[in-house]
C-alpha cells in the first residue's frame, strides 16, 4: 500500500514515516497505555502498531468515503486515537482532530464546517450532546463509538435519513467479515494530513490546512534540534487534538523510535510521571506552573525550608548562566538565603534538587515547553535545581514549531533559534513572519481570512511582536493584545500576567487598561490560600464581600508589587479585583487550548474593571 522509505530522509508523507519506523525497529517498544481491567500498564511494538493500524484501514477503505474524507477524531490521548489518526492517513482521508473538553456547539459547528464524513468518538453521550445542537450533518456517513457499551449506544436518540451509529468493535469486526476493500492509494505530499481548528479567543474557529509536506518536515527539523533516540520514552499528556503535542509528541517519537506513554489523566499525571519515568516531556507552560505553586505551598510554613530552596535554586542558577554563557544573576539575588547561600552545591543538590526532579520521575533529560510564553520565574525555578528545560515558539499555521532552544544553546528569555529550513524576519510593526516548507496550505473555506495572514510570497504574518538578536527570537506579546493607557504607554499583558501567576494565591489573571490611565487586573484567588489570607486579615473567607475588601486589595497589590519588580513602573497594576471563581472553557473564559478570551472576560467584568477605575489612584 505505501512504500516503504530507505532513511529518515527519504520520508515525505506520515504514513511513509510509520512504515519506515515498523520496518526499522518492529520489535521495539512503540507504546504503553495503562489496561483499566488488568490495573496494568501494556506495549505495543512497531510492527504490532502497524498490524493494528492495518486493520483500522482496512475498516475505513471498506466504507468507501469519498476521497480525501475528512475523519473527525473526538478521543482522549491513547491507542484508539492513535489508529483513527494513522489509519485515516494511510487511506488518503484527512483527520479532523477534535478538543475533547470543547462544548457540543462548537464540535457540531467544526463537523459541519469540515463536511466530516465521519466521526470517531468516545462515548455515546458526547454523540448525544453534540447531536442536541440540532446542527445538520448532510455529510457525515457514520459515528463509531469507542465505549461498548451496548446500553448507551441503544438509548441514542434514533437519526433518521443520518449517519449509522455504532460500536468501535462491531465496526472492526464487521469490517473482517466483509470481502477484502480495494486497495487504497496512500496520500502525497502535498495532500491534507490534517485539517486542525484553530481555538481562538474571537469568532467561529478556523480550519488549518496542513498537509504531510509541512507536517514531515517539521517533525524532520525538530529532530534535529531535539534528537530524541530509540532509547527515550515520552509521556503524553497534552491532548493530541493540539497540534503541539502531535509534532512534538506524536510523529516526533515515531521518526525517532522512542515509547511513547500515555497518561492516564491529567489528575492521574503526578503518579504516571514516577511510574513511567519519562526521558523526553513535552509539555505547555502550566503544567510546570502547577508543579511549581505546589513547591512554594509545601515550602512556604518553614521559612528555613524556603530559604534552603532559595539557596539552592540561586546557586544552581549561577551555575547553569555560566554554562550558557549568560549574563551572571545580580549580586544581591542570593541574600534571601541567608547563610545557606554558602552550602556547597553538592548538599543543596541532595537535599532539594534531587527531590524536586523526582517529581518528574528522576531521569529527565529535555522538557520542552510550549504553546503558551513561559514565565521567566518558572524557568529560573527548574533550570537552577536541574531539569533541563527548553522553549519554543510555533503556532497551529507552522505545523507548528517555528523555533527551540537547544540544551547547549539555552537562553530562557527567548525561543531559540529557527529551525532548519526554516525563514524568519521581523515586518511592519515588529511583526514576526515565518516562510518556509512548515507554513500552511492556508484556512479551510476561508480564502479572505488566508490572504490576510499569508503573502503571495509565502510569508506569514505571526501576529506577535518580536526581536531577533543574533538569531535568538525573543516574542514580545501578540500585536492585537497589547495594551496601549491613555497615558501613551504600551504594555503586553501575556508577561504581566505570567509574573502575577508565580505567586501561590494567584490561580489566574488578567490584566486590562486599554484607553485607561493605568493598568489594573482581575484575579482568581486559590481557594485555600485565599481562607489562610482571610484569616490573618480577620476577615471571614465565606462572607463574598471579604474578597474585595480593602485590606485584601492592599495585600494583594504588595504580593503583585513583589512580583513585578522587574516591569517598568506604568505596567504595574495599581487595582485589583478579587474574585474565587475559575475561568473555564465551560463558563466560556477560555479556549479549549487554555487562552484567555478576553473580549468575554471583559464583557463578564465589565462594572468592576469601571469601578477599579473610579477609586482615587486605583487604589
Amino acid at each position: 500500500m505505501v512504500s516503504i522509505p530507505s532513511d529518515i530522509a527519504s520520508v515525505q508523507t506520515l504514513p511513509q514515516l510509520l512504515a519506515y519506523r515498523a520496518a526499522r525497529t518492529p520489535d521495539a517498544e512503540a507504546y504503553r497505555a495503562f489496561d483499566n481491567p488488568t490495573q496494568t500498564w501494556t506495549s505495543l511494538s512497531w510492527s504490532d502498531t502497524a498490524q493494528r493500524v492495518d486493520q483500522w484501514a482496512h475498516a475505513l477503505a471498506a466504507m468507501q468515503l469519498p476521497p480525501a474524507a475528512r475523519v473527525a477524531i473526538l478521543l482522549p490521548n491513547g491507542l484508539n486515537a492513535m489508529c483513527a489518526d494513522q489509519s485515516t492517513l494511510a487511506t488518503g482521508g484527512v483527520p479532523v482532530p477534535l478538543h475533547a473538553i470543547d462544548n457540543p456547539g462548537s464540535i457540531a459547528y467544526i463537523l459541519s464546517d469540515c463536511e466530516a464524513s465521519m466521526l470517531i468518538v468516545g462515548q455515546a453521550e458526547q454523540w448525544a450532546k453534540v447531536q442536541a445542537v440540532g446542527t445538520p450533518f448532510p455529510a457525515l456517513r457514520a459515528v463509531v463509538i469507542a465505549d461498548d457499551d451496548a446500553a448507551a449506544i441503544a438509548a441514542l436518540p434514533p437519526t433518521q435519513g443520518g449517519p449509522i451509529v455504532g460500536s468501535l468493535a462491531q465496526w472492526l469486526a464487521g469490517a473482517q467479515q466483509a470481502a477484502a476493500p480495494a486497495a487504497w492509494t496512500p496520500p502525497t505530499e502535498d495532500d491534507l494530513a490534517a485539517i486542525v481548528y484553530t481555538s481562538g479567543t474571537t469568532g467561529k474557529p478556523k480550519g488549518v490546512m496542513l498537509t504531510h509536506r509541512n507536517v514531515v518536515s517539521d517533525v524532520k527539523a525538530v529532530l534535529e534540534r531535539i534528537a530524541p533516540t530509540v532509547d527515550d520514552v515520552f509521556l503524553s499528556f497534552l491532548p493530541l487534538s493540539h497540534t503541539f503535542e502531535r509534532t512534538g509528541g506524536y510523529y516526533l517519537p515515531i521518526a525517532a523510535g522512542s515509547c511513547v506513554a500515555y497518561s492516564r489523566s491529567v489528575g492521574q499525571l503526578g503518579e504516571d510521571l514516577k511510574t513511567v519515568r519519562p526521558t523526553v516531556l513535552v509539555s505547555v507552560p502550566r503544567i510546570y506552573e502547577r508543579i511549581h505553586a505546589k513547591l512554594l505551598e509545601k515550602l512556604s510554613p518553614s521559612p528555613w525550608k524556603m530559604q534552603l530552596y532559595e539557596a539552592a535554586q540561586h546557586k544552581g542558577w549561577t551555575q547553569f548562566c555560566a554554562t550558557q554563557a549568560l549574563a551572571a544573576p545580580a549580586a544581591d539575588e542570593g541574600r534571601a538565603a541567608g547563610w545557606m547561600a554558602a552550602l556547597p552545591w553538592p548538599l543543596l543538590q541532595m537535599l532539594v534538587a534531587k527531590p524536586l526532579l523526582a517529581q518528574f520521575g528522576g531521569r529527565v533529560r529535555v522538557a520542552v515547553s510550549g504553546g503558551a510564553p513561559l514565565s521567566p520565574t518558572i524557568a529560573k525555578c527548574f533550570l537552577g535545581l536541574g531539569l533541563p528545560l527548553i522553549q519554543g515558539y510555533g503556532m497551529t499555521e507552522t505545523a507548528p514549531v517555528v523555533s527551540v532552544n537547544s540544551l547547549d544553546d539555552n537562553d530562557p528569555a527567548c525561543v531559540g533559534k529557527a529551525l532548519p529550513g526554516v525563514e524568519v524576519r521581523i515586518g511592519e510593526n515588529r511583526e514576526l513572519q515565518v516562510r518556509g516548507p512548515i507554513v500552511m496550505k492556508g484556512y479551510w473555506k476561508r480564502p479572505e481570512d488566508t490572504a490576510r495572514i499569508l503573502s503571495a510570497d509565502g510569508w506569514l504574518g505571526t501576529g506577535d511582536q518580536a526581536d531577533i538578536v543574533g538569531g535568538r527570537i525573543y516574542i514580545k506579546g501578540r500585536i492585537k493584545e497589547i495594551i496601549v493607557t491613555s497615558t501613551g504607554e504600551k504594555v503586553p499583558p501575556g508577561d504581566l500576567e505570567l509574573a502575577l501567576l508565580a505567586d501561590p494565591l494567584l490561580e489566574q489573571a488578567f490584566v486590562v487598561g486599554e484607553n485607561r490611565p493605568f493598568i489594573a487586573c482581575v484575579a482568581v484567588l486559590k481557594r485555600d490560600d485565599w481562607q489562610r489570607l482571610a484569616a490573618d486579615l480577620g476577615l471571614s473567607a465565606q462572607d463574598a464581600d471579604s474578597l474585595n475588601h480593602p485590606s485584601v486589595h492592599r495585600a494583594v497589590l504588595a504580593r503583585i508589587e513583589k512580583n513585578t519588580a522587574s516591569f517598568a513602573r506604568y505596567a504595574v497594576p495599581r487595582a485589583v479585583h478579587c474574585t474565587l471563581e475559575p475561568w473555564t472553557i465551560e463558563n466560556t473564559f477560555m479556549t479549549p487550548t487554555l487562552k484567555l478570551k478576553r473580549n468575554n472576560l471583559m464583557a463578564y467584568f465589565a462594572q468592576a474593571i469601571d469601578g477599579m477605575y473610579l477609586k482615587p489612584g486605583g487604589r
